[in-house]
C-alpha cells in the first residue's frame, strides 16, 4: 500500500497544472461568455426543480428533481463533512475561500455540461437512452473525438469507486462506537483487532451496497431521494444549533478564512499556490463541476429542454459546496478542532463532539451512514456507464463486481492512500470533459437563446 501511494503521489503532481488551467481558467471563460446566464437565472432553476415545467412525455427514466437528488447524493456528504476537514488540515482555514470561488466557477460548469448531456444522448448496446461526457464527447465533436471518451472511461473506473466513502465511514465507526473496546476484541492485539473490525465493517458495507446496486437505476434514485434530503436537512438544522450556541465565534470564523485565503507565507506545501490547489481539488471532490459524473445523472433525466437541465444541474454545487461545505468548515473552526492533529471525518467528529453536548459525533455518525450508502449507491452506477461505454452494457454490470470488493480494500486502506487514488482519477477525468464542454459552449449558448426566446413568447401569450 505504501509503495501504491508513493506512485500516486508522483503521478498527481504531474496533472496538477493541466487541471488546474482547464478547471479555473476554462471556468472562468465560460462564467465571461455565458454573460453569466447561469446567476441569472438561478429563480427559473429553482422552479424547474419544484416541477412546475415538467414534461410527463419527455424521454428519459427519472424526473429532474430526481436526477438532482441523486447527483447530490453523490456530492453532499463524506465530502463536504470530511472532505472540507482534510482541506482545513492540509491547507488551513484559507483553503476554504478557494473552495468557494471554484464552487461558483463550477455552478457556470455545471450548467454547460448538464445542457450538453442533453442535447447529445446517445444509446448503449442494449438500446438504452445514456447521457454523459463520453456521448456528447463523440457526438458533439464527432469520431475523431473518440480517444478522449475512452480516456475519460477509463480514469472513470477508478474516480467511480467508493473508496473514501468506505474509508471515511469506517473511521466514523471506529472513532465513536471503539468497537475493539465497547463491543469485543477481535484480535490477541489491539492493532489486530482494530484491522479486523474494519475489515468486518467493509464486508457489511459491500453487501448492504449489493442489494441496492444490483437493483438497478430505478432503485438507486429512489433510495437516494428518500434518503438524502432528509438527512440534509437533519445536518444542515445540526450545524445550525452548534452556529446559534456559538454564534459570537460565527463571524470570527468566517473573517479567519478570508484573511487566511491570502496568506502569501503560508507553510503548506507550493506555498500559496499550493493552498489554493488544495482549494481546487477539494471543491471539485465536493461538488464534481467539471468532472463529468453528474451529466451523467442528469442525462437520464425526463427533460427534452437542454438548458433546463442545465439550470437545475448548477443548484448542485451552491447547495452542496457553497451551503454544506461552508457550515461545516464553521462548526470546525469556531470548535477549535482544526488546531488538532486529526483529518478527515476524525476532525469534523471532534468538532461536532465539543459543540453539540457531547453527542454530536452519533448524530453525525447517524448522517454520514445515510451518506456513504447514497453515495455508494449512486457511484456504482457512474462505474457501469464507463465500463459499459468502454465495452458493452453486459460487460459493463460486472463493474459493480469489482466496486463492491473495492469497498473492502477502502475499509482497511490509509486515508492517504484512498485520497490520493481519487485525486488522482479526477485530475485525468476532467481533462477530456473540460475540453469538450469548452469546445462545445457555443452550441449550449445558441440553445439558451431559442429556449430564453421560447420562454419569453410563452410568458407574453400567458399575460395576453
Amino acid at each position: 500500500m505504501e509503495q501504491l501511494n508513493d506512485f500516486l503521489v508522483k503521478a498527481i503532481s504531474g496533472t496538477e497544472w493541466p487541471m488546474f488551467i482547464l478547471l479555473i481558467g476554462g471556468g472562468v471563460f465560460l462564467v465571461l461568455y455565458s454573460k453569466f446566464l447561469p446567476y441569472r437565472f438561478f429563480g427559473h432553476a429553482i422552479a424547474i426543480t419544484r416541477g412546475k415545467y415538467d414534461d410527463a412525455t419527455a424521454k428519459g427514466d427519472v424526473s429532474s428533481l430526481q436526477a438532482l437528488s441523486a447527483a447530490v447524493a453523490a456530492t453532499v456528504g463524506l465530502g463536504n463533512i470530511s472532505g472540507v476537514a482534510i482541506a482545513i488540515h492540509d491547507g488551513g482555514p484559507g483553503v476554504v475561500f478557494w473552495i468557494w470561488m471554484t464552487a461558483l466557477i463550477g455552478m457556470c460548469i455545471k450548467f454547460y455540461s448538464c445542457s450538453l448531456s442533453i442535447m447529445y444522448r446517445g444509446h448503449d448496446s442494449d438500446g438504452n437512452l445514456q447521457g454523459g461526457p463520453m456521448y456528447y464527447i463523440t457526438q458533439g465533436l464527432g469520431k475523431k473525438a473518440k480517444p478522449l471518451a475512452i480516456f475519460f472511461s477509463l480514469a472513470g473506473l477508478f474516480g467511480f469507486l467508493g473508496v473514501f466513502t468506505a474509508n471515511q465511514f469506517t473511521e466514523t465507526f471506529m472513532s465513536v462506537i471503539v468497537p475493539e473496546e465497547t463491543i469485543m476484541a477481535l484480535g490477541d492485539t489491539s492493532e489486530a483487532s482494530s484491522f479486523n473490525w474494519k475489515l468486518l465493517i467493509g464486508f457489511v458495507l459491500a453487501i448492504v451496497s449489493s442489494l441496492v446496486i444490483f437493483g438497478g437505476l430505478k432503485n438507486i434514485a429512489r433510495v437516494a431521494t428518500a434518503i438524502v434530503p432528509f438527512m440534509v436537512m437533519v445536518y444542515l438544522v445540526a450545524v445550525v444549533v452548534v452556529m446559534v450556541l456559538n454564534a459570537s465565534q460565527v463571524l470570527p470564523s468566517l473573517k479567519l478564512i478570508i484573511t487566511e485565503a491570502w496568506n502569501f507565507k503560508t507553510i503548506v506545501t507550493g506555498g500559496f499556490w499550493g493552498l489554493v490547489i488544495i482549494g481546487v481539488r477539494r471543491a471539485m471532490f465536493s461538488n464534481e463541476a467539471g468532472l463529468g459524473s453528474a451529466p451523467m445523472y442528469h442525462g437520464q433525466s425526463k427533460n427534452d429542454e437542454p438548458i433546463r437541465e442545465g439550470l437545475v444541474a448548477m443548484l448542485g454545487p451552491f447547495i452542496d459546496t457553497i451551503l454544506v461545505c461552508t457550515f461545516t468548515a464553521v462548526v470546525i473552526i469556531l470548535s477549535g478542532a482544526y488546531l488538532e492533529d486529526s483529518s478527515g471525518i476524525v476532525m469534523t467528529l471532534q468538532a461536532f463532539r465539543t459543540t453539540l453536548f457531547g453527542f454530536g459525533d452519533e448524530l453525525l455518525m447517524v448522517i454520514v451512514a445515510a451518506f456513504a450508502l447514497s453515495t455508494l449507491f449512486t457511484y456504482s452506477y457512474y462505474g457501469v456507464k464507463s465500463l459499459s461505454y468502454l465495452t458493452n452494457a453486459k460487460i459493463g454490470k460486472l463493474y459493480n463486481v469489482y466496486f463492491v470488493i473495492m469497498i473492502v480494500f477502502a475499509a482497511v486502506a490509509s486515508l492517504e492512500l484512498v485520497k490520493n487514488l481519487i485525486d488522482l482519477s479526477y485530475a485525468l477525468m476532467v481533462i477530456p470533459n473540460m475540453i469538450a464542454v469548452l469546445l462545445l459552449a457555443p452550441k449550449v449558448n445558441k440553445e439558451a437563446k431559442k429556449y430564453f426566446q421560447k420562454l419569453k413568447d410563452e410568458m407574453g401569450r400567458s399575460n395576453s
